[in-house]
């Protein structure tokens, strides 16, 4: 069974800890740093201007307050009177938010024993210092003072959690905001996709005149230069290729009249195979240009991959390994044979002088892997990923010797892709190893 090298860098990349995930989407995404920006923003500036306030409301209060709440813990003792009396201390807790503490040779009582009340006879240094919220009776005993916040001790909590609320709901407004004030992005990188694709028709939507609509405009413009380049390129190898072609005919109509015998046989089948490169290479050049304006053109049908393969390789001294048996493809036969000729052609060029190139046709793990080797010298690491662009060849003056001009394995991708399958080159060791997998 053939094995199939794909891209190891999805393998390789997990979906990692949350965590990881979380500082990956912060890494690359521009609104969720935004997003965190503000919502750092809003957190600094609320605790700054409470820190700020509560200085500012604080300064010179107490000094101002001092006669005040002197005069009236005055009025408390005197109300609780000498010896102090409990029931008229439980009285002014009853009618007042205040806790009460009587120490002394006859009376000991706390309004609320054991009970964790934020009493500023407890908290306050500058009341404990001063003794602002005790006083002292005649007869020896010590009476403290103290607020009770228990009835309000859950009117801050809810104030919390309203608060909370409020920075939630500011949050996601501004996400909501930020996520509205980039959309261009979005359309700018969808665009910038679909000119990497060739596919022109549709302009990326400009939505707003500022900075982000400039750049969309920007691209926009440099889309169609790129189109109107590749148009030209394109219309003008095609008028070349198409003007080749009579001229060819007819040097190989005369080349075929010189005698077939005698000193001119050996010039005339030299002429001949040079003109039968010249007129394949113009149909590559036909092919590739037909392929890369898209894949509408082709004329697909159900297909025995294997036995299209034994085929095209009759005879062409090419081991053939078929599974049996094989899915029916949906597949174009005329692309799908010079594909074939292709890969065994350059197998043959390639192969050396040792073991046959080995073509196979075997059940992949989503479909059918068509793949061919040869066990010659195979190329360097570093030129694998450029094999397959047009005129590419690592030794030109090899190339040259044995005839190739850097089409047959580019061709072969764009009928490998326009079949929606995927394309691989990998060093065997020895050889080269050439992949297709199509989807069943």
């Amino acid at each position: 069974m053939p094995k199939f090298f794909g891209n190891r860098g999805d393998a390789q990349q997990g979906n990692g800890p949350w965590h990881h995930r979380a500082h990956q989407h912060m890494r690359h995404s521009l609104k969720a740093r935004l997003v965190a920006v503000f919502l750092l923003l809003a957190l600094a500036l609320t605790g700054a201007f409470m820190f700020g306030m509560q200085k500012a409301v604080s300064i010179g209060w107490r000094d101002a307050a001092r006669p005040l709440v002197s005069d009236y813990v005055d009025h408390l003792a005197a109300d609780i009177g000498t010896p102090p009396s409990i029931d008229r201390a439980r009285g002014l807790v009853q009618k007042l938010p205040i806790t009460v503490r009587i120490a002394g040779p006859q009376v000991n009582w706390e309004s609320h024993p054991g009970r964790d009340l934020e009493a500023p006879h407890r908290h306050d240094r500058w009341a404990t210092e001063s003794g602002l919220l005790a006083r002292a009776t005649a007869d020896g005993h010590r009476i403290e003072f103290g607020l009770n916040v228990q009835p309000w001790r859950d009117r801050p909590r809810m104030w919390g959690w309203i608060t909370l609320a409020m920075l939630l709901v500011l949050t996601l407004l501004a996400y909501k905001y930020v996520r509205r004030l980039l959309r261009p992005l979005d359309d700018i990188s969808a665009g910038a996709q679909r000119f990497g694709r060739g596919e022109f028709a549709q302009a990326i939507p400009v939505r707003r005149n500022d900075e982000l609509g400039d750049l969309a405009n920007d691209v926009n413009t440099m889309a169609r230069s790129i189109h109107q380049m590749l148009d030209a390129k394109r219309a003008l190898l095609l008028a070349i290729s198409h003007e080749l072609r009579s001229p060819l005919t007819r040097a190989r109509l005369n080349a075929e009249l010189l005698p077939e015998t005698g000193e001119a046989a050996a010039r005339r089948e030299a002429l001949l195979r040079d003109l039968q490169e010249m007129a394949d290479l113009v149909t590559e050049l036909l092919e590739s240009e037909r392929l890369g304006q898209g894949h509408a053109a082709l004329q697909r049908e159900p297909t025995d991959l294997g036995t299209l393969a034994l085929e095209v390789a009759s005879g062409r001294g090419v081991l053939v390994e078929v599974d049996d048996p094989l899915p029916q493809l949906q597949l174009d036969r005329v692309r799908m044979r010079l594909l074939l000729r292709n890969l065994i052609d350059n197998a043959l060029r390639h192969g050396g002088e040792g073991e046959r190139p080995v073509l196979r046709v075997a059940r992949g793990e989503r479909g059918v892997v068509l793949s061919i080797r040869d066990f010659g010298p195979g190329v360097d690491e570093a030129v694998l990923p450029q094999l397959a662009e047009p005129f590419y060849r690592p030794d030109a003056a090899r190339e040259r010797a044995t005839g190739g001009v850097g089409l047959g394995l580019y061709l072969c991708k764009l009928i490998a892709q326009a079949h929606g399958a995927t394309f691989t080159v990998r060093n065997a060791n020895p050889g080269l190893e050439v992949a297709v997998s199509f989807p069943a």
